[in-house]
């Protein structure tokens, strides 16, 4: 990624919206992780329902912080 010339206008939230990314992304590789070891279907379904939930997440901070941007 390359660096910005021009400050953002709200470089908190711009941090906040990096955070989540990052955050959701890590969170998103351990779900995947787990999901190869359940047993059970109950369990798979529970973990895909969570990894859509934070791409649905990680989808909308990317979306905002192309608004900033």
């Amino acid at each position: 990624m390359s660096k910005r010339m021009l400050p953002s206008d709200n470089p908190v939230a711009e941090q906040v919206l990096e955070w989540t990314i990052k955050r959701n992304s890590k969170d998103i590789a351990q779900l995947m992780k787990w999901m190869g070891d359940a047993t059970s279907r109950k369990d798979r379904r529970t973990f895909i329902n969570r990894t859509l939930d934070l791409m649905e997440e990680l989808q909308h901070a990317q979306n905002l912080l192309d608004e900033m941007r």
